[in-house]
């Protein structure tokens, strides 16, 4: 229970609370939080990118006092999205805490394409197939709270499962025409257990609801291109107040590109989500460029 002199002040999974009343966890027992400690990162999301919208105004708190996000994008079944990854990495840098991408269902498909979209971006990644043993990701996840986010249908909660065997997240398929079904229902963190023979703490994850988008509204248009560290310097030549769209004849960013300084998919995902920002287009669906198989948000 929340106490009533906290108002109308959310309680979130992460937070760090002060409890009274009976702690022992025992069947029955009843606490309150009467305290929530100041926050170290807070992780957000909007149901949409413009701030003009109902929905843009809606702001969540995915989790606080988050270390890394562990953003779990599947390599085939289905299909990798770029564009939802760019909008987690705009979140993550926003929120002041570290990614990591984890790219799995490797034993369909390699990894190449995504890994070669971040390249200029050195991206920390592992990679995961059925038969993996994890000890890579546990190492990363050591010592930390992580958030997993991913679309649905990515074995996000397969993953899981793995990580803390009594976890028991609902594990669903994926449809058809590709898209996952949505199995987690809320956040929920858990504590990983301790390897054999290991010393330290072994961390924390919290695991999401699957989502079909990452809504942006939170974000300022000028803190959008800390998602896109590659393209930054770039801008040190745009003319003051560049909005960096591809209508600014004098924008720096086209001549970066076609020196081959940056990705230009790289360009196009960061200008897509400033036109979503002015309305344009809508975030929770799938865009495309015509022979990018990797475009989709």
């Amino acid at each position: 229970m929340r106490a009533r002199e906290l108002g109308r002040k959310s309680v979130v999974v992460g937070d760090q609370v002060g409890l009274v009343g009976d702690t022992s966890g025992a069947a029955g027992a009843l606490a309150r939080i009467v305290r929530i400690a100041e926050r170290r990162s807070v992780l957000r999301r909007t149901a949409d990118d413009d701030e003009t919208t109902a929905e843009g105004r809606l702001e969540r708190v995915v989790v606080a006092n988050a270390d890394q996000l562990v953003i779990v994008s599947a390599l085939a079944d289905p299909p990798p999205r770029t564009g939802f990854i760019d909008r987690c990495l705009v979140a993550t840098y926003d929120a002041g805490i570290e990614p990591l991408l984890c790219l799995t269902k490797a034993d369909l498909a390699g990894p190449e394409q995504v890994l070669g979209y971040y390249a200029e971006l050195e991206l920390p990644y592992v990679l995961i197939r059925p038969d993996s043993d994890l000890d890579a990701l546990r190492a990363l996840l050591a010592g930390r709270v992580s958030v997993l986010v991913g679309h649905s249908g990515v074995g996000k909660s397969t993953l899981v499962n793995r990580l803390v065997p009594e976890a028991a997240r609902a594990v669903g398929t994926v449809s058809a025409i590709g898209r996952g079904r949505h199995t987690s229902t809320s956040a929920v963190a858990l504590r990983l257990p301790a390897a054999p023979g290991a010393h330290g703490d072994p961390g924390w994850i919290v695991d999401t609801p699957g989502i079909r988008s990452f809504g942006l509204a939170h974000v300022s248009a000028e803190s959008l291109l800390h998602g896109f560290p590659d393209l930054v310097e770039a801008t040190v030549d745009c003319p003051p107040n560049c909005p960096h769209t591809a209508e600014e004849a004098d924008c720096a960013l086209d001549a970066w590109v076609a020196a081959g300084r940056a990705d230009a998919r790289r360009l196009a995902s960061y200008r897509r989500l400033l036109a979503s920002r002015s309305g344009e287009g809508d975030p929770r669906e799938p865009e495309r460029n015509p022979g990018d198989p990797l475009a989709g948000s």
